[in-house]
């Protein structure tokens, strides 16, 4: 077998390792929630009897090993469960499917971290490659400041600041990201530019600084100093010598803020209302919607699995010698 496929199977296979512990977590970490839905739901009159039918109906009568490997097995069959949502004391279930309560909230979520990537990834290589070509200049530190001021402040500070000026001051854009299945796709745009442009502001510091400290590393190996005597242009060093070499560190940096976009972006959600995962998430937490909970971990988990393991995958593919650590 070729060292990187057999490198790369090696890493999946420690990707599924490393989800099937996080699934423990997670279930481990909503047993010690506090609070619970079968009381919620009928009220502190309700008597022992009528609290402990309830929670036999719902399953959560059973011991907490046999409701993680019923979940498992069910999960590993593409079944997330059944919401608690629309159960209640009368008797009458409107329950729906988990994966029909995540699917469009998570589809919102992926078009509003698509928009912030879009515009993020780009800018931040580009302002990290040139921040490297004029290093110490004036230009290096304006940017430096500047993303070290955006990467300062926490993300319901910037979507407020935005707000403030992009919404009331300056221009008109929608304060409130509301957007549904029929919602027009350039109307869905316009509405996300605030929240997208939140995500941006905060992820572009991390991969600017990570692609400028890459390259600047490099910039000492003797194969840079060859080039250099060679006489080729310090542009040329970098884009055809440096960057190839940074890859691995750059796109480790870009997958985990990818991540974020899709993981993190719960503050920004609540602070427009916009409807993605994240906020689904928040709601289910607040009502003890335990299979919602269970499920939008699990995906923010994968999430940041898969990436993780792409980018492992971009680093050894595009530098082997990672195959042959010293």
């Amino acid at each position: 077998m070729h060292p990187i496929l057999g490198t790369v199977l090696q890493r999946i296979l420690l990707g599924v390792v490393t989800l099937f512990f996080v699934s423990l977590i997670i279930f481990s970490a909503i047993e010690f929630l506090p609070g619970d839905f079968t009381q919620a739901v009928l009220g502190q009159a309700a008597t022992e009897e009528t609290v402990a039918a309830f929670r036999k109906e719902l399953g959560l009568d059973q011991p907490a090993p046999v409701r993680y490997m019923e979940w498992i097995q069910a999960v590993m069959s593409g079944d997330l469960g059944t919401s608690f949502s629309g159960r209640n004391a009368s008797g009458i279930d409107r329950s729906r499917s988990v994966v029909d309560l995540i699917e469009p909230r998570l589809w919102n979520t992926l078009f509003l971290a698509a928009m912030a990537a879009i515009v993020a990834v780009p800018l931040a290589l580009f302002l990290g490659i040139t921040a490297a070509l004029y290093r110490n200049s004036v230009y290096d530190r304006v940017v430096n400041a500047s993303t070290l001021t955006t990467i300062s402040f926490p993300e319901f500070f910037v979507a407020y600041i935005l707000i403030l000026f992009m919404s009331q001051l300056w221009f008109d854009f929608p304060a409130i990201a509301s957007v549904n299945a029929e919602t027009p796709f350039w109307e869905r745009v316009y509405k996300c530019i605030l929240p997208a442009l939140t995500m941006t502001l905060v992820i572009v510091a991390h991969m600017m600084r990570m692609t400028r400290a890459a390259i600047i590393n490099l910039l000492a190996s003797p194969y840079i100093e060859m080039a250099r005597l060679k006489g080729i242009s310090k542009s040329q060093v970098i884009l055809r010598h440096a960057l190839p070499n940074a890859w691995a560190p750059i796109a480790t940096v870009i997958a985990f803020n990818l991540a974020y976009l899709v993981v993190g972006v719960v503050v920004v959600e609540v602070v427009f209302v916009y409807p993605g995962i994240g906020q689904l998430m928040v709601n289910s937490v607040t009502t003890r919607d335990i299979p919602v909970v269970q499920a939008c971990a699990l995906i923010f988990a994968a999430t940041y699995i898969i990436l993780n393991l792409i980018a492992d995958i971009i680093g050894i593919v595009t530098n082997p010698r990672l195959l042959h650590p010293r």
